[in-house]
């Protein structure tokens, strides 16, 4: 999706470590029209599914995912990272290690919100190592519910992840691909070169 790729190129700052900064827009600051745009062609790439639900993971999925559960007309759900006492009774949890934070959360989810009737469409703002969304697979697997597939802001196609995923046969249409980055030469996409 071009518009998202000039949006990283003008305001995504790469750090040491493989980190690509998009706060200004996309995950502390939040571009809606920009999220617009996004939930549209998500609609678009995945018009030939029924969709019952989006599941995410919090926080920074939630908000592209609430925009584009608008084309859709389906709820949001997203996996929680830390138990609370708003979830009561059953809950579908999972181990998962964040690549931006180095660190391993339960992700939890009620019962009440995810079922074997459920057609899911994952949907999150990036795609690294596929720790998150192996974790959301999971869940959807262990409710029983059918994974539609995945959709991603953008995806870091030099690390594993949609590589992984794709492997496991999850449909994931990503809207970025960054196919390499650096400090200095800044943010290549697949399909750039």
């Amino acid at each position: 999706m071009k518009l998202l790729e000039e949006r990283i190129k003008t305001d995504g700052v790469v750090h040491a470590g493989n980190i690509l900064k998009v706060d200004k827009f996309l995950n502390h600051q939040m571009d809606i029209s920009l999220f617009q745009e996004m939930g549209k062609e998500f609609k678009r790439l995945f018009a030939d599914c029924e969709i019952t639900k989006i599941l995410t993971i919090e926080s920074s999925g939630i908000g592209i995912a609430c925009i584009a559960a608008q084309y859709f007309d389906v709820p949001v759900v997203f996996a929680k990272k830390t138990e609370t006492r708003n979830i009561a009774g059953d809950v579908y949890t999972c181990k998962v290690k964040s690549f931006t934070y180095g660190k391993v959360y339960d992700i939890i989810v009620s019962k009440d919100f995810l079922t074997p009737e459920d057609k899911v469409l994952v949907i999150d703002d990036f795609l690294a190592n596929g720790c998150a969304m192996l974790g959301l697979v999971q869940l959807i697997r262990d409710a029983g519910a059918e994974l539609v597939g995945a959709g991603i802001a953008i995806e870091k196609g030099f690390q594993r992840g949609g590589d992984l995923l794709r492997g496991k046969g999850v449909r994931v249409e990503s809207l970025a691909i960054v196919e390499r980055m650096s400090e200095e030469d800044g943010v290549v996409f697949r399909n750039q070169e």
